[in-house]
């Protein structure tokens, strides 16, 4: 689903194309390069990330383009002709590398890597920053109320309230994160989603009563009946009146599907509701619930007993509430077949230079362990080391190993084209090798991430070499 059919190249910051424009003109815009993508921090307080977004930045860049457009425009801008006649043919021709999309990851991996030249892999930077960041914050988000809600079924509500068209994407991560379903109609009909959907209350209103606008409805709809009780008075006219309309489509062999509270005390509510349902023989009838919810209110309900069987979470998730961003960055590591490094008196802040590669362990039960940073022509290590503090060395002889990464895409053609609905299969089955500690909401467990001795080894040669420098 490639919304920017048109001007996708212009999908960028600024500065990008000054870059492209002063590696052109200094004779650079062959020189080859290798680019970083990993993040340095996990949103939501929490202890991983689902990695979400790959195959739009696969779609997008396969797309990447400068439209004839798109060249006046930046002629207007100030771009020299030679530079504009060169994007005119622009095409990316490099290689990306990455972990699977949906995959459980964690900080300061490189988790995917462009290999082209200066220019292509610089050109495309605010693209992909943008789409790996916003949606593995969203499917991060998700997993998180999945993992809480259980075999509970959870729909996407978000659309209203999400940043613009950022909605589209954020309903693809949200699927891919873990929810059952959608009631974005847009991002359902692109990526073949499941869709879901009641009633407003404004239906209700629009009628005369209560009672006539449930009538209507399940007359139109008898075999997919939802009404939404709590538009007047949940307890007194609501579920009375969906009561006696359920009774209605069981004489015509159908049967009420759910009721839907959107407000009120959500536990109180519902407790009464099902009790009401149960005693008219309703026991069939779900209960379902909407307004303000997130993983913490849908634990809450939990631990009240609540008997909820669906749930219907929008603006918290679908903004990633309550992280603003994921904090994604995109570094170069070798440029012209030298490894580099960006240098910062924070030592936190040093990038990890050269081409690298990502090794996974899993321990004997088979939970994913620690994360292994190697350079490319490493073998998978026996130990690793922590990235800023070398006392701290974790040994790994007790653990089997997979490699993480794969090519994704060659010579500008996409290898890999998962489906949303795949990518949150694989999300399923990774999730149940990662430790309950790792996803606990509060303090959760700090995953292993190291480096091996070589890379640590070429890290301090730079840094020595820059050092000096300086001097």
């Amino acid at each position: 689903m490639n919304l920017l059919d048109k001007h996708t190249a212009m999908y960028t910051d600024y500065y990008q194309l000054t870059m492209a424009q002063g590696y052109f003109l200094s004779g650079m815009a062959d020189t080859s390069s290798c680019f970083d993508y990993f993040f340095r921090a996990n949103p939501f307080n929490g202890g991983y990330v689902v990695f979400a977004g790959l195959s739009d930045v696969l779609e997008m860049i396969e797309a990447f383009k400068f439209d004839d457009e798109d060249i006046e425009y930046l002629k207007s801008l100030g771009f020299k002709q030679e530079f504009l006649n060169y994007l005119k043919v622009f095409r990316f021709k490099g290689n990306i590398s990455s972990v699977k999309e949906g995959e459980i990851v964690f900080p300061l991996e490189p988790l995917l890597r462009v290999e082209g030249t200066l220019i292509e892999a610089q050109i495309i930077e605010t693209l992909l920053l943008n789409l790996l960041n916003f949606e593995s914050l969203i499917a991060t988000k998700a997993s998180r109320i999945k993992t809480v809600a259980g075999n509970k079924r959870v729909v996407d509500f978000g659309l209203r309230r999400a940043q613009g068209l950022g909605g589209i994407h954020a309903t693809r991560a949200a699927i891919i994160g873990g929810i059952d379903a959608t009631s974005n109609v847009f991002t359902a009909f692109h990526h073949d989603l499941a869709v879901s959907g009641t009633q407003a209350h404004s239906w209700v209103q629009s009628f005369g009563d209560e009672l006539s606008s449930f009538r209507k409805f399940a007359e139109i709809y008898p075999d997919k009946c939802v009404l939404v009780v709590d538009t007047y008075n949940t307890l007194k006219s609501g579920i009375p009146n969906a009561i006696t309309v359920a009774k209605e489509l069981e004489k015509t062999g159908n049967r009420l599907i759910a009721i839907r509270l959107d407000s009120g005390d959500l536990a109180y509510l519902s407790k009464h509701a099902r009790q009401m349902l149960d005693a008219a023989g309703l026991n069939y009838v779900k209960v379902v619930v909407s307004n303000q919810l997130d993983e913490y209110v849908i634990r809450s309900l939990f631990e009240q007993e609540a008997p909820i069987d669906v749930f219907g979470v929008g603006t918290r998730l679908i903004t990633g509430q309550n992280s603003a961003a994921l904090d994604g960055v995109y570094k170069l590591s070798m440029s012209g077949g030298v490894p580099r490094l960006k240098f910062s008196e924070n030592y936190a802040k040093l990038t990890l230079p050269d081409v690298k590669k990502i090794f996974r362990f899993l321990n004997g039960d088979g939970l994913f362990y620690a994360d292994a940073v190697a350079l490319e022509n490493e073998s998978a290590p026996e130990n690793i080391i922590h990235p800023f503090f070398p006392e701290q060395k974790s040994n790994l002889k007790h653990c089997t190993s997979e490699l993480l990464m794969q090519r994704v895409m060659e010579h500008g053609k996409a290898l890999v084209k998962n489906s949303t609905l795949e990518s949150a299969e694989y999300v399923k089955k990774r999730l149940l090798h990662l430790a309950v500690e790792h996803k606990r909401f509060e303090y959760p467990h700090i995953y292993k991430v190291g480096i091996t001795q070589n890379l640590i080894n070429l890290r301090t040669k730079l840094v020595e070499e820059f050092q000096r420098q300086m001097v």
